[in-house]
């Protein structure tokens, strides 16, 4: 059974893999030095930097965690003053 992180996982690096294999084909017909070029990398970059981010605030600690189970136990309180 694969959840639904795995799938998220797996979505993203699909899409990185067809931005990469496109930004060889735009930079082999455009050459690697047109504005083209650069743009189908500066889209594998975006792709890229949001799996990073993703994988970084998927990261929780426990009390992290418990407080999104749990938001109303004392522990998980954010006193304002």
């Amino acid at each position: 059974m694969t959840n639904i992180s795995e799938t998220a996982k797996s979505n993203i690096q699909d899409q990185i893999q067809e931005e990469v294999e496109q930004a060889r084909t735009v930079c082999d017909v455009s050459g690697s030095n047109s504005p083209e070029c650069a743009a189908a990398w500066d889209a594998v970059e975006e792709l890229q930097a949001e799996a990073s981010h993703k994988r970084q605030n998927k990261k929780k600690n426990s009390l992290e965690q418990y407080c999104d189970d749990n938001p109303e136990a004392i522990e998980c309180r954010i006193d304002d003053n």
